[in-house]
């Protein structure tokens, strides 16, 4: 395996979060506090807990994962767009690299970006609420396997779009509103019989759920649900990537 090659891709995106820190970092971070201030003061002031945990405490989970989403899809997808964008992609696909290594390179650089972020999240939750963690395990483990899993969907939306419209369009339209409509303010529980059947069919549902458990213990579906949709996510996104690479698909043309 050439790790060098890796490490170089791997090294040149992360150098690209650092001479954007205020974009990448700082702005999720105080778009997060804000979540806080407002959700925390507004709606905690009339629903005091949610399964027994206070409101405050009870959305930082999916705060946490609202931000690992969007972040973890827009970092790959962006990182492997700019390439084709500048023409520069042919140079990598050139060099003594297998695809496996560039995707290591690549998804790595925009799953640490994103787990860095959620680590951020996390302290800055601290400032405003009472968190708690049940499962350090599961937490890291929930927050890793997230962030790996749509880096790599981040990635095919970057080879598929062919312009930045497309490029944003996917996390702006589609993971956004699910991850709102997926429990990150409230319990799945709380919602009348039909909506919770509705919401069932929402993948973001199962990680935020699976998220939470790790933190307080209380989900919305069982840890091996979780866990088998992440993983079906994260297969979807490998084969496709194969079928991606192997054919050539808006890559050699």
């Amino acid at each position: 395996m050439n790790l060098r090659g890796v490490q170089s891709i791997y090294l040149f995106e992360m150098a690209r979060m650092w001479r954007t820190l205020g974009q990448s970092i700082a702005s999720p971070v105080i778009a997060t506090s804000l979540y806080f201030i407002v959700f925390g003061s507004a709606i905690g002031s009339r629903m005091k807990e949610v399964d027994g945990v206070e409101y405050g405490t009870f959305i930082v989970p999916g705060l946490i994962m609202l931000s690992v989403l969007t972040q973890s899809i827009s970092n790959a997808a962006f990182g492997i767009y700019f390439p084709k964008f500048t023409g520069t992609i042919f140079e990598i696909l050139s060099a003594p690299l297998s695809y496996v290594e560039i995707i290591m390179g690549y998804v790595g650089a925009a799953a640490s970006k994103a787990i860095i972020l959620g680590v951020l999240i996390f302290i800055t939750a601290h400032f405003f609420v009472d968190v708690y963690v049940e499962h350090p395990f599961w937490m890291v483990f929930f927050l890793v396997l997230t962030s790996i899993t749509f880096s790599l969907f981040g990635f095919l939306i970057g080879i598929w779009a062919n312009n930045f419209e497309q490029l944003q369009i996917v996390p702006l339209l589609v993971i956004t509103p699910l991850t709102f409509l997926g429990g990150s303010f409230y319990s799945i529980s709380m919602l009348p019989p039909f909506w919770q059947k509705v919401s069932m069919l929402n993948p973001v549902v199962y990680l935020i759920s699976g998220f939470r458990w790790s933190f307080y213990g209380k989900s919305d579906v069982s840890l091996e649900v979780s866990l088998l949709i992440i993983g079906c996510i994260l297969l979807t996104s490998i084969l496709a990537i194969r079928w991606v690479f192997k054919s050539g698909y808006k890559l050699k043309n």
